[in-house]
């Protein structure tokens, strides 16, 4: 369930980890002796959606391992954006990482980004940022810059500010593809291109968040003389997880690319209000209770 969770969510601007730590809520593994494994767990199997976008997007990571030999020009300027963009949160990660950890992974403050962010897109749809209406221009601000359709002419400064924006999603509930692709499409990219630069864009910062997640559940726990998350929740069950994260990663991935260059961001905004309405009303009758 859990990696069916992630790999719907994890490319839709709805917030994965939002998702995931309230559908923990929802199935009873919130209790405090397995939440840090949990926790983990659900980190560790965005790990799926890397291993998705890899496979439908391999002409593009072929291109950048090419780039980083320097046998592919195009494809080492993309490499070089995405390291821009990643920097970031690199930075920032390590150091709120345990903050972050302890304040911000539970129901209040999940719910209160998912409704902030959508307010957020219903704003984009309104004011045309979003590219919702077919064939409209490429966006606003920067779009001179850019070449159509080619991530590969992204300025490097703005590489650069949509890195920050992915920094926001730190806060469970926001959603890093949310915050990355309204980024790219206010800085002139079409939603497709903006869309497309977040998928690739995962491909170091989950990865990055994974090895980090892992590494440090292992180490608390060999520390602590603890079962690890695997020992504790099963290594089949982490295998498991991966494996439907990956399949259903791919299936989202594509929906979205289409359904973007359609409708844009808007309808996900309504739906981020609509799901913060119903677990409000659920927490306030007593019928949920999420800690």
């Amino acid at each position: 369930m859990l990696g069916l969770v992630e790999g719907i969510t994890e490319y839709l601007p709805v917030s994965s980890t939002g998702h995931l730590i309230l559908a923990s809520a929802l199935l009873g593994l919130d209790d405090p002796e397995r939440k840090r494994a949990v926790d983990a767990f659900n980190i560790v199997i965005q790990g799926g959606a890397i291993l998705a976008v890899a496979g439908l997007y391999r002409t593009h990571v072929a291109r950048m391992l090419r780039g980083a030999v320097g046998r592919d020009a195009a494809g080492q300027r993309l490499l070089l954006c995405l390291v821009v963009a990643f920097l970031p949160a690199a930075l920032l990660g390590p150091l709120l990482d345990e903050w972050i950890e302890a304040k911000l992974f539970h129901a209040p403050p999940v719910l209160a980004a998912l409704a902030l962010g959508g307010v957020w897109m219903i704003w984009l749809g309104r004011r045309g940022a979003d590219g919702a209406r077919p064939g409209s221009p490429a966006g606003s601000a920067g779009s001179a810059d850019l070449a159509p359709a080619a991530l590969e002419a992204l300025p490097f400064r703005h590489a650069l500010v949509i890195g920050l924006f992915q920094c926001v999603a730190m806060w469970p509930g926001t959603s890093r593809s949310m915050m990355t692709i309204a980024g790219g499409t206010l800085l002139g990219l079409r939603p497709r291109e903006a869309a497309e630069f977040s998928f690739l864009l995962g491909l170091p910062t989950l990865g990055a968040a994974c090895l980090y997640k892992l590494a440090s559940n292992l180490r608390r726990s060999a520390a602590a003389g603890t079962p690890d998350l695997f020992e504790q929740l099963g290594a089949a069950n982490a295998l498991l997880g991966l494996a439907v994260a990956t399949l259903s990663a791919a299936l989202a991935v594509r929906w979205l690319v289409a359904f973007l260059s359609r409708h844009g961001l808007a309808v996900f905004g309504w739906y981020r209000l609509g799901l913060c309405a119903v677990l409000a009303a659920l927490i306030a009758s007593g019928a949920l209770v999420i800690g």
